[in-house]
């Protein structure tokens, strides 16, 4: 966590929560680049995001996107949480918090029966009510995304799994 110094003057209530839009896209694949590059998630292309843009959710204030966070529904109707981010500058603001809670919303209105999630922070996802469980669970994730991974055989990410009620 930056210090208070170097972080920005951005409050708590100044930051919308809402559905990312059209207009969000290049925010939103800058931040998943410079995430990428770090090896913190895979990266995703500017037109991938924009043809799944209602299934993302960003935080913002003013005009600056600080965080997303999306959906991704596999063939096969499992669910994954992917690409979340909080900007650097604004780590330690509860952002992914709220942009989880906004996802598990929209998650349980079109009555999703589960999520799965491959992170490295396992008791972020926990006290959202994620559990540890297999990836061998997720074989199309695997097939999709995993295999090309350059991590693919030393991989330090958890799989997680949350059911979700309907309704």
């Amino acid at each position: 966590m930056q210090p208070s110094s170097q972080r920005p003057k951005t409050k708590m209530q100044t930051i919308a929560i809402r559905p990312a839009t059209i207009a969000d896209v290049p925010s939103i694949a800058a931040l998943v680049m410079a995430n990428a590059i770090q090896g913190k998630v895979l990266p995703r292309s500017a037109a991938a995001i924009e043809s799944t843009i209602s299934d993302w959710i960003v935080a913002a204030a003013d005009d600056e996107i600080l965080g997303n966070v999306s959906l991704l529904r596999y063939s096969s109707g499992l669910v994954e949480v992917r690409s979340l981010i909080v900007g650097s500058r604004y780590r330690g603001l509860r952002i992914g918090t709220r942009l989880m809670e906004a996802l598990l919303r929209e998650a349980r209105q079109r009555e999703l029966p589960m999520l799965f999630a491959l992170t490295r922070k396992v008791f972020f996802f926990e006290r959202l009510g994620f559990t540890v469980t297999e990836r061998t669970r997720f074989p199309e994730k695997v097939w999709h995304d995993c295999r090309l991974c350059p991590l693919i055989d030393n991989c330090d990410e958890t799989a997680m799994i949350l059911a979700l009620s309907a309704k």
